[in-house]
């Protein structure tokens, strides 16, 4: 009742709707782990864009494969991703102005030995002896950094730590307070570069470097990544993504099964899916026996692997082929078909093309599979690229790693794995209303109307089997799933099933012959 009633006369009173949208959550945020030149290590970055890429993380590197698992990634379709930057024994630029004023490059890397700065007074106050400009340029790319009237003084709206925390993505300040003001930069002789150390500019002090190559510790089997939210446990300050890529630590190395069974089970904690590459060394397709595939990760429906390799031109080394991990490619495609037809059509066939690829790769070299060799591994599991005429390098499999034969997993499939997550993840977020809200039918009565909404909408999408919503799905929430003792305890039981489409993966074609009629 909106106030007392005191006086006589008409009341209006606005009542809240039963009606609770649930809306779906995305697809195919794929989040990437890997060595770049720059860039946060202490969290991951969303990126619409490999230009986002090449501002944040430095763009391609020869050193690496994420840039290039990137790169293929938005090329093939992907829209939205997460970078996690881990690196080993990478070291941070220094640039000591003073004893009491050190600025240390914003992330770790050679990148910071281009650094340069400089100082002046002509300030909003001149007389005030806390402030100064500073002037950042980073000489490798041009950028340029301005900060007016920054102080000293920890108490100003201004103070220099806090600024460039909020505002730079060259450099902090990694003096502990009180600072010292740095001195004024004196003016640059005729004909030198202002941001060089001939022009009278604060310059690197202490190098910067990019370490060495990554290993697994860096990404998953380290002992303390998890506790230390570090590698793939980065992801723990991102709120969502739904593909996990693991482009390889090195152009000829791979992870170890560890690894993969480590990514696998985190993305299943966090219902999101794992593409997962088939190893260099796979080089025969006729000799992979079951055994080799579970030597590369443990059966799991949160995961795929695909297999072989890929042939691209690489733009560092003169635009030359070079073999990759299909990874970023794989997951363009996924969100290229999320996009296109939803997250219920398989991400294969004639429409899944490889955008970008040459070829394909076995041990370095092109190469091709027949059918007899799909045929023997796609019962495996394995999910293999295939050449055809016309429609070129494709996608030719879409089966979860639950997904051999013998196994009869009922996650045998990419496509009816991926609704299941999309459906659990949307529900989750979508029924958060719930929680401390009286136990009893109308509480029921409203999630089974909100749920009931959220799956009608997916069934005349077409993402279930069945003619009739009927056929294809069901809500329940009552007192047939929640008792008098889940009451007690606190617990509303929501029961939903669904029909799922699965692909159409052997098309049989029967041609007979017929007498013509005398």
């Amino acid at each position: 009742m909106p106030v007392a009633l005191s006086y006589p006369g008409v009341y209006v009173e606005e009542l809240p709707s039963s009606v609770r949208t649930i809306t779906g959550v995305a697809t195919s945020i794929t989040a990437f782990v890997g060595r770049a030149l720059r860039g946060p290590t202490d969290h991951p970055v969303r990126i619409q864009s490999f230009a986002d890429f090449g501002r944040t993380y430095g763009g391609l590197w020869v050193e690496s494969t994420l840039g290039y698992a990137v790169q293929q990634f938005f090329l093939n379709g992907g829209s939205d991703a997460l970078i996690v930057r881990v690196h080993l024994g990478a070291a941070a630029a220094v640039m000591q102005l003073n004893a009491g004023f050190t600025l240390t490059a914003a992330s770790e890397g050679l990148w910071g030995d281009e650094l340069a700065a400089r100082v002046d007074y002509d300030t909003r106050d001149p007389s005030d002896a806390n402030l100064f400009n500073l002037f950042v340029k980073d000489n490798g790319s041009g950028t340029l950094e301005t900060f007016r009237n920054v102080s000293i003084a920890l108490d100003d709206p201004r103070f220099v730590i806090h600024v460039l925390e909020q505002q730079s993505r060259l450099v902090r300040v990694t003096t502990a307070p009180p600072l010292t003001r740095p001195a004024v930069s004196a003016a640059a002789p005729a004909g030198t570069d202002p941001f060089t150390s001939a022009g009278n500019a604060y310059v690197v002090t202490a190098n910067g470097g990019d370490g060495s190559a990554i290993t697994d510790n860096e990404v998953a089997t380290g002992a303390t990544l998890e506790a230390n939210k570090q590698g793939i446990w980065m992801l723990e300050k991102a709120d969502l993504f739904n593909l996990l890529c693991l482009p390889p630590p090195t152009r000829d190395s791979d992870y170890i099964k560890a690894t993969w069974d480590a990514a696998i089970k985190y993305a299943h904690d966090r219902r999101a899916f794992v593409i997962v590459d088939a190893p260099a060394a796979w080089t025969d397709p006729n000799s992979i026996q079951d055994s080799d595939v579970t030597n590369v990760a443990t059966r799991s429906d949160s995961g795929a692997l695909y297999f072989p390799r890929v042939l691209q031109s690489d733009p560092l080394k003169e635009n030359r082929l070079d073999s990759f991990a299909p990874s970023g490619i794989v997951a363009g495609v996924y969100a290229r078909t999320d996009a296109q037809r939803g997250v219920w059509k398989a991400p294969a066939g004639i429409e899944a093309a490889l955008t970008g690829v040459s070829g394909l790769s076995l041990n370095g070299q092109p190469a091709q599979l027949t059918d007899g060799e799909n045929g023997l591994l796609n019962p495996l599991g394995v999910n293999c690229l295939r050449n055809f005429p016309v429609a070129g390098n494709v996608v030719w499999g879409a089966r979860t790693l639950a997904g051999a034969d013998a196994l009869a997993s009922q996650w045998k499939y990419v496509p009816v794995r991926r609704l299941a997550l999309y459906i659990e993840e949307s529900l989750f977020r979508g029924t958060q209303w719930v929680v401390f809200e009286p136990n009893d039918e109308p509480l029921w009565a409203q999630i089974r109307l909100n749920v009931g909404a959220f799956m009608q909408t997916l069934f005349l999408q077409g993402a279930f089997q069945g003619s009739t919503p009927r056929d294809a799905y069901f809500v329940k929430c009552s007192s047939e799933t929640t008792t008098q003792t889940d009451i007690d305890n606190g617990i509303v039981n929501i029961i939903v099933g669904f029909a799922p489409l699965k692909p159409a993966e052997f098309v049989v074609i029967q041609i007979q012959q017929i007498a013509p009629q005398s």
